[in-house]
């Protein structure tokens, strides 16, 4: 089935949450690579998604804010924490664009069990930070368990001009209405909706990742091809479907 379109703004209404959070102070790196790349690393029954023949490989970091179950205001403490995720972009047999979480790590225990027990997604517990200095974000992240141990990440970011007209490219990279991941034998597609968004053009100042390379994937020889950032959007996800 052809993918649907890229839309701003979500498609597929969430009327019954099982999930409620609030992603704040993004900072988006995107690298273009071959879909033969990504291909491998895909769950069954989803493909590469491609713009112009490429697809392209996420570093997105940010601050979770009040993560909590159902419809509720969500956790203070252990709701709030920074992460950094690795993503790929998939398209299902029913045609939904979505990400693929190659790793997430974040800063709290907690939830990082819980999402590796239920849903089988790759959270990672590290050590984590966000600075904010005028108009830079500083994200540091070293990774504890379950490894590989001291796998680090730090970038600066500094944050420009708000884009008032995103563009295709844009919108492609940033308005992924799900997940796919891979669960007790089943590959699931998790639905979530939220405010179009707020996007800013950014500057990168610093890199110095480990992250996208430990979830196997090579970018190391080029700079990325987007640098995003954006004051953040509440979100609710709904439950899951099974793919396959």
């Amino acid at each position: 089935m052809d993918a649907e379109a890229v839309t701003a703004e979500a498609v597929r209404p969430v009327r019954r949450p099982v999930l409620v959070q609030r992603w704040q102070d993004l900072a988006f790196l995107h690298w273009a690579v071959d879909p033969e790349v990504v291909a491998p690393l895909l769950p069954p029954g989803t493909r590469p998604d491609v713009l112009d023949g490429r697809t392209y490989v996420g570093l997105v970091a940010f601050r979770m804010v009040r993560l909590g179950p159902l419809a509720g205001p969500g956790l203070p403490y252990l709701g709030t924490f920074c992460e950094t995720n690795v993503r790929v972009y998939s398209v299902d047999t029913a045609g939904r664009r979505a990400v693929v979480f190659r790793s997430l790590d974040a800063a709290r225990l907690l939830p990082v069990l819980a999402a590796r027990a239920s849903l089988r997604l790759p959270y990672l517990w590290s050590r984590m930070r966000l600075r904010r200095d005028g108009d830079l974000c500083t994200y540091t992240c070293r990774r504890r368990w379950p490894g590989p141990r001291g796998t680090r990440s730090a970038l600066t970011v500094r944050v420009g001009q708000a884009i008032t007209e995103p563009s295709p490219f844009d919108h492609f990279l940033t308005a992924r209405w799900g997940l796919h991941t891979r669960a007790f034998g089943r590959t699931l597609h998790l639905p979530n909706v939220h405010p179009r968004w707020p996007l800013h053009r950014a500057e990168l100042v610093h890199l110095d990742d480990h992250l996208v390379g430990a979830a196997g994937l090579d970018v190391s020889a080029s700079a990325p091809v987007s640098v995003l950032w954006s004051p953040g959007v509440p979100v609710r996800f709904g439950a899951p479907t099974t793919v396959r």
